[in-house]
C-alpha cells in the first residue's frame, strides 16, 4: 500500500493552452529514470490520482511532471491551475518497466514518443546509463503541431553535451514544420524516412523504447515486428520495450 508525500509546487509552466509542466519539491523519492508515479489532489472529498512520468533524472532533488489537460478529466484541469506554493500529493512508490535495466545492449537506442510520452525519455537522456551502454541514442518525438514540440532547450543541452552520439527526429502530423518530418511514425518506418533521418533499423543493432498513445504503440510495434524485431520480455529478450499507463 502506497503512502502519500506532500509536495509543493515551485514552478508552473504552460507550454500551450493544453500542455503544462509542474516542478515540485517533496520529501526524497527513489526511482529509476523512465519510471512513473501517481500524483494526486483532494477534490470533492476524494483523493484523485493519476500516473505521471518523471521528467527529471533521479539525481535531481526537484521533481518535474509534464501533462496534458483532458477537459473532461477529474484531475488534469485542476493540476494545470496549480501555481507556485500550491500543494499536491506524490505517492511514495514509483514503478514501471520503461527503464534501461530492462533493455538489452545494442548499437543504437531509439526512444520513440508521441505527445507527453517524451517525459520518461527526458529523464533517461540526462543520466549516464544510455551513453555508457549504447553507441548512439535517437530521440523521436511526434506531435500534432510545432508548438507541442516542448523542452527544446533541454534537448539542445543534451545535444551540445553528447554531439553526434545524439540524434533528434521530430514529427508533426497536422502542419508542415521546418526541420520536422510530416505524418506519423509508423508510415515513416514503412517508407524508409525514419531510417534516412536516423540510423538503419535491424534486430542485431537496434533497441526501441516506446511511450505514447496506444495506437502509436501498436502500430510502431507492428512495423518493427515486420522488420524482424520482437517484443522485449525478461524471459525472451527482444528489441521492443513498451509501456502504456493510459
Amino acid at each position: 500500500m502506497s503512502k502519500w508525500l506532500e509536495g509543493q509546487v515551485v514552478e508552473h509552466k504552460a507550454w500551450t493552452d493544453t500542455l503544462f509542466s509542474l516542478r515540485v519539491e517533496s520529501p526524497p523519492l527513489t526511482f529509476a529514470a523512465g519510471q512513473f508515479v501517481r500524483i494526486a489532489l483532494d477534490l470533492g472529498g476524494e483523493r484523485i490520482a493519476r500516473p505521471f512520468s518523471f521528467v527529471n533524472p533521479p539525481q535531481d532533488a526537484v521533481l518535474e511532471f509534464y501533462g496534458v489537460i483532458v477537459p473532461e478529466g477529474p484531475l488534469s484541469p485542476p493540476l494545470a491551475r496549480l501555481r507556485k506554493g500550491d500543494r499536491l500529493y506524490v505517492a511514495d512508490n514509483p514503478s514501471g518497466f520503461l527503464v534501461l535495466a530492462e533493455v538489452p545492449p545494442a548499437e543504437d537506442l531509439w526512444l520513440v514518443a508521441t505527445g507527453t510520452g517524451i517525459a520518461p525519455f527526458l529523464s533517461v537522456l540526462r543520466t549516464e546509463t544510455p551513453w555508457q551502454r549504447y553507441r548512439r541514442v535517437l530521440l523521436v518525438h511526434a506531435t500534432r503541431r510545432a508548438s507541442e514540440l516542448v523542452y527544446a532547450d533541454m534537448i539542445d543541452a543534451v545535444k551540445r553535451q553528447r554531439g553526434e552520439r545524439f540524434v533528434t527526429i521530430k514529427f508533426t502530423s497536422r502542419e508542415r514544420t521546418p526541420g520536422a518530418l510530416e505524418g506519423r511514425i509508423p508510415a515513416a518506418i514503412r517508407d524508409g524516412r525514419l531510417e534516412a533521418a536516423g540510423r538503419p533499423i535491424a534486430a542485431e543493432r537496434s533497441q526501441f523504447m516506446l511511450c505514447g498513445n496506444p495506437q502509436m504503440l501498436k502500430d510502431v510495434a507492428a512495423e518493427l515486428t515486420a522488420r524482424g524485431l520482437r517484443k522485449n520480455r525478461r524471459r525472451t529478450p527482444g528489441q521492443i520495450t513498451v509501456e502504456s499507463f493510459w
